[in-house]
């Protein structure tokens, strides 16, 4: 049996107000024609499939045609799961009819515990849930209500989880997971979270590859770059696309999918890579250094988009001058300027920071912080993570 792995496309998603929708598509023709090289046995999407809980229409209507195609026009199998980003009841319509074309699509968590059968393997697909969504689960099928209530963290939910799946193995195949969480090699260990989430809501940073000891392989969603995997059973794909400069600067690390084969040899991994349409391409260096015509030359411009970041500008000594348009000028689109180490002001950074890019509880603590001089206290921070924990529940 294999299967290509892949996971967070985000569909819908903007970087500084750009679009970036061609760039899905154009990654999706990719991966469709490695799925069809490969002749694999089915499409796995770990998760985040869209953007947002409340897609717009082009979002809706792009990710309906990579459906099509891969689904009804090619005939792969289709085994994906809703992320943090997704709205699991929207995204569950339609589920009982897809699996007649072999499209599976979990996105509660009540649909966790019946595996998908292969001739090779049983495959299990765990959406992404937090501890609440476990207790209200349980809450309903079992006598001890007090140990339920108890169930607070995502560790635990998570271990009650996969008992129950264990109980469904057969021991004459490989047992498969896929699932959407942040999880690192051991406990108490954090891992970088290069995804669009960086606090801890739900749970999301305290999973470990313990968690997860009974399952052969698993398939993660929910960091974008498959270097954060935690071990060789354990792993991500990371995002098709680059979603953001942080994700950009991480050099030598290319998006690409997962061929996961399995055989009685066992499970073997190969990573295929995508190519960017539209790169994007951080600089970070003085203004004389992007102006210099030597310099400029060198870049792909007006072939990609860029981030750059102006190091030890004098902003006194440019009043009359439109820096945007220049840089434009001879570099096509800049999606992101910041400026280092800005003179007359006691500020050693100012940037323009897009607030997309962040978590919501980031942006109130950067507010908060801006406004008072001071960073939140934990009571605080527990507040703004139990109000987001809330909106989050809400918008499912």
């Amino acid at each position: 049996m294999k299967l290509l792995h892949t996971a967070d496309w985000h569909i819908g998603r903007t970087l500084n107000g750009y679009s970036l929708l061609d760039e899905q598509k154009y990654a999706f023709k990719q991966i469709l024609q490695i799925a069809k090289d490969e002749k694999v046995d089915g499409i796995v999407i770990a998760g985040d499939i869209y953007d947002r809980a409340v897609p717009s229409p082009e979002a809706v209507t792009a990710l309906n045609e990579m459906f099509k195609e891969i689904n009804l026009e090619n005939h792969f199998p289709i085994y994906a799961i809703s992320g943090n980003h997704d709205s699991a009841t929207r995204l569950n319509y339609g589920r009982e009819w897809m699996q007649n074309t072999s499209f599976y699509l979990n996105t509660l968590l009540k649909e966790a515990f019946t595996p998908i059968e292969t001739d090779d393997a049983q495959i299990f697909m765990l959406p992404f849930f937090d501890p609440l969504d476990a207790r209200v689960y349980y809450q309903e099928r079992v006598s001890d209500k007090e140990s339920i209530k108890k169930l607070t963290s995502i560790g635990d939910a998570m271990n009650l989880v996969v008992s129950d799946m264990v109980k469904k193995f057969k021991t004459d195949k490989k047992h498969i997971l896929i699932t959407h969480f942040a999880v690192s090699a051991k406990k108490d260990e954090d891992i970088e979270l290069t995804s669009e989430t960086t606090s801890q809501v739900g749970g999301l940073a305290t999973l470990t590859t313990d968690n997860f000891k009974d399952f052969d392989y698993v398939m993660m969603g929910h960091i974008h770059t498959r270097f954060a995997s935690p071990s060789d059973t354990v792993r991500y794909s990371g995002s098709p696309v680059k979603f953001n400069v942080k994700e950009a600067r991480m050099k030598n690390q290319g998006k690409g999918v997962d061929i996961v084969t399995i055989d009685n040899d066992g499970i073997n991994r190969e990573f295929k890579p995508l190519t960017p349409q539209t790169d994007l391409i951080v600089l970070e260096e003085t203004w004389e250094t992007l102006c210099d015509e030597e310099f400029y030359k060198k870049q792909p411009t007006h072939d990609a988009w860029f981030a750059i970041t102006v190091k030890d500008f004098d902003r006194s000594q440019y009043t009359r001058v439109n820096t945007r348009a220049e840089l434009e000028k001879r570099y096509g689109t800049v999606i992101e300027l910041n400026y280092e180490n800005l003179a007359n002001t006691s500020e050693q950074n100012i940037q323009t920071t897009d607030i997309t890019q962040i978590s919501p509880e980031e942006t109130v603590s950067k507010f908060f912080q801006t406004i008072t001089n001071k960073p939140l206290s934990s009571r605080q921070k527990k507040l703004v993570d139990s109000v987001f924990n809330e909106v989050e529940r809400e918008n499912k």
